[in-house]
């Protein structure tokens, strides 16, 4: 698996799980302040498509996962 495969699987994640604890009406709601979560990833998904930097893929390279599509 490569680190962008992992990213993604990180990004879509996360925004799944933040949605799923910040809507008001799901069963599994917490807070609303998770939403905040899903912009946050959903604002460095924008920005690394845009600069081509991601800092979770400079993590991973630096863990041993290869690059590349």
């Amino acid at each position: 698996m490569s680190s962008w495969q992992i990213v993604r699987l990180f990004a879509g994640s996360f925004i799944l799980v933040s949605l799923l604890l910040g809507a008001p009406g799901s069963p599994a709601f917490v807070s609303g302040w998770w939403l905040a979560l899903a912009a946050f990833v959903g604002a460095n998904l924008l920005q690394s498509a845009i600069t081509r930097w991601c800092p979770l893929e400079i993590i991973l390279r630096k863990l041993g996962v290869k690059g590349g599509c």
